[in-house]
């Protein structure tokens, strides 16, 4: 989880006009999605958001009009070609809440010479507190061989978390190189060639 501080301003003036010019005045605008109130439409410091959003599922400690609140980042969109953040979708939560989110899954270790990691699902959807949602999650390997792999159930979770996904699940599985995979696939019609009769 990253926590981060950050001051907002509430904003009258809406469209794509408006929003240029809070863009170019060094300012995202934001909107903030709350329990079952109306979403309120705010802008935030540029450079300060782009920090943020280094990390995936961000928590901001945001303060507006004198008071503070907790907020997740729910979404962000950036302009193609530029990659500047155009707009910033934020969800208000509060203590105790728990929430469903997407986490990136981190290989710790290496598998046995020879051989490579296939990740099958780089990220998996977590349920979390929402004031500890993990940057990534674990699977750890140490120089297992071809054919090993890791499920969901094997996964390190932080306390109190739960996995959106069956324990069976397959996450990332020991395989062969590219290198030692052609050679097979070149000693299998070689090896029928040699098996089969000859022609009288």
């Amino acid at each position: 989880m990253s926590e981060n501080k950050l001051v907002g301003e509430l904003r009258s003036k809406f469209g794509k006009g408006a929003a240029r010019k809070e863009r170019a005045a060094g300012r995202t605008p934001a909107v903030i999605y709350g329990h079952g109130s109306e979403p309120r439409h705010i802008t935030l410091p540029a450079h300060q958001v782009a920090l943020v959003l280094r990390h995936k599922n961000a928590i901001i400690e945001l303060e507006l009009n004198g008071k503070t609140e907790t907020v997740l980042v729910k979404s962000a969109s950036k302009d193609v070609v530029t990659q500047v953040i155009e707009h910033v979708d934020l969800v208000e939560i509060v203590k105790g809440e728990r929430v469903h989110v997407e986490v990136p899954v981190h290989i710790v270790g290496e598998s046995m010479s020879g051989t490579v990691i296939d990740l099958e699902h780089k990220t998996v959807k977590i349920e979390v507190d929402a004031t500890t949602i993990p940057e990534f999650v674990e699977v750890v390997f140490n120089k297992e061989g071809l054919g090993f792999h890791v499920t969901a159930g094997d996964i390190k979770l932080p306390a109190g978390a739960k996995l959106d996904l069956d324990d069976h699940v397959l996450i990332a599985t020991v395989i062969g190189t590219g290198a030692g995979a052609s050679d097979e696939t070149e000693a299998a019609p070689a090896a029928a060639a040699a098996e089969a009769p000859k022609a009288e």
